[in-house]
């Protein structure tokens, strides 16, 4: 007899920020087919969160260019469970607090830098998918992708703009 794990689906979700009032095609093709949507943070405008409300759910935070209303009422950091991942978004990093580790944090999303950055500290997955908004400096245009299966999630981002 042989024996088979069963796998969980796996999530896909979108990873956005500092779009700055633009809604790029290239984002929205990026993001076409996710489960759902993260955008941690200056959104500046309610068009650019219900354009991606067409592609998938949306979870997002304020920014702090998020100063006209509705947006300015968006939550500083928000904390939500994908199927067994506790993710935490927080638009600037510095606003992060306690050591995420101990709060049962396993990835922590920011924007705010507009530099695309994955990396892990203390087992926690912290992932920046960079700016998908106005091109800041020489820095890329760029969002991510979050896979989340069971326990265990990846991160990936990607440039949009060649």
């Amino acid at each position: 007899m042989t024996s088979h794990t069963q796998r969980s689906p796996a999530t896909r979700i979108g990873l956005i920020s500092d779009t700055h009032n633009l809604v790029r095609p290239e984002a929205l093709q990026y993001l076409a087919g996710c489960d759902a949507i993260i955008h941690a943070g200056d959104i500046c405008n309610q068009a650019v969160l219900d354009a991606l409300a067409q592609i998938a759910p949306v979870t997002a935070v304020r920014g702090n260019n998020d100063i006209d209303e509705p947006v300015a009422s968006l939550p500083t950091r928000v904390k939500l469970t994908v199927q067994q991942v506790m993710i935490l978004v927080v638009h600037d990093i510095a606003d992060l607090g306690d050591d995420p580790r101990s709060a049962g944090i396993d990835v922590v999303v920011t924007g705010h830098s507009h530099k695309p950055a994955i990396s892990e500290r203390d087992g926690v997955l912290f992932v920046n998918p960079g700016s998908a908004g106005p091109r800041r400096f020489k820095l890329p245009i760029s969002a991510g992708m979050l896979i989340v299966e069971g326990a265990h999630a990846t991160a990936a981002f990607d440039s949009l703009l060649t």
